[in-house]
């Protein structure tokens, strides 16, 4: 399937809406998102993607065909970590499992490589979502730790593991 990486449309808000009202999906993410998740939701989330300073937050919607199926975001860090940035995605159920999320996470942060002076993209997935791991050690990410402890989510506490990709522009051995 040809994944593809583009700006966010309001029309995405639809398929935005059903992704979210997914528990499966949002049991991966962190709190915060209504539930469920109305298309008045994924049009405000889209505007406040366009309206955002392009040089600090990189959100796009990943595409397969000329369908939306999923969402991926780089997002700077400030002060000392103003060269840093985490990255978030999450992809509609019937898409896992088909290399699509690894090559929307390829595709995004060599865009924000290319375009940014980022110098280090990490991700924390929770320990146990062991197909998000997985999507970061395929696209290149190196496992820096567990972090023990780390969060709270449904009540549970999670272990979460940190990834990180450094930009090809460190000359570092």
């Amino acid at each position: 399937m040809k994944t593809t990486i583009r700006p966010w449309k309001i029309e995405d808000a639809k398929e935005l809406s059903s992704m979210l009202s997914n528990p499966k999906i949002l049991d991966n993410l962190r709190d915060g998102l209504p539930y469920p998740y109305t298309v008045k939701d994924g049009e405000d989330y889209i505007r406040a993607m366009l309206a955002a300073d392009p040089n600090d937050t990189f959100a796009f919607a990943i595409e397969v065909g000329s369908v939306c199926v999923g969402s991926i975001g780089v997002f700077r860090g400030q002060n000392i970590h103003s060269r840093t940035a985490e990255l978030g995605y999450y992809l509609a159920e019937p898409y896992w499992g088909k290399g699509i999320m690894t090559e929307a996470v390829k595709a995004t942060c060599a865009r924000v490589f290319e375009v940014s002076d980022i110098l280090r993209i990490y991700a924390e997935p929770f320990s146990r979502n062991l197909a998000s791991c997985r999507v970061l050690e395929k696209a290149g990410f190196s496992f820096e730790g567990t972090m023990r402890a780390n969060a709270v989510k449904n009540g549970i506490t999670e272990d979460m593991r940190l990834y990180a990709l450094l930009s090809p522009k460190l000359n570092r051995s």
